[in-house]
């Protein structure tokens, strides 16, 4: 449970973060299938962004972005082509990956383009 929580924060932190660097937020926590879910997706200027966020409380088990594995970001790209099925007006988009570490300050790193 407390995994769930600090995720959660984690993304209301992300999302805190886009929002305060011009992105609009279109969806959060979008699901495909059981292996899918797109924790936000935002439109930063004319580019839809496909955004994974981790979060970790320490370095113990790696930093953050460790965790975005080729398996996670073949899923993130499978729902992504899901969703421009769906949503074909969108001809410009990306897939970021934002890490968030809550201890011992909170400390956001953004990467593009991933």
């Amino acid at each position: 449970m407390a995994n769930i929580s600090t995720g959660k924060r984690g993304e209301e932190l992300a999302k805190d973060f886009l929002l305060k660097n011009g992105y609009k937020i279109i969806e959060t926590n979008k699901r495909f299938s059981r292996f899918c879910e797109i924790d936000i997706i935002a439109l930063d200027k004319n580019t839809l962004v496909f955004v994974e966020v981790k979060t970790r409380t320490s370095t113990i088990c790696g930093h953050p972005l460790e965790a975005v594995t080729k398996t996670k970001y073949e899923h993130i790209k499978n729902g992504l082509f899901l969703y421009l099925k769906e949503n074909p007006q969108y001809k410009r988009y990306r897939i970021d990956a934002i890490s968030v570490m809550l201890k011992p300050e909170i400390e956001i790193t953004h990467l593009q383009n991933i």
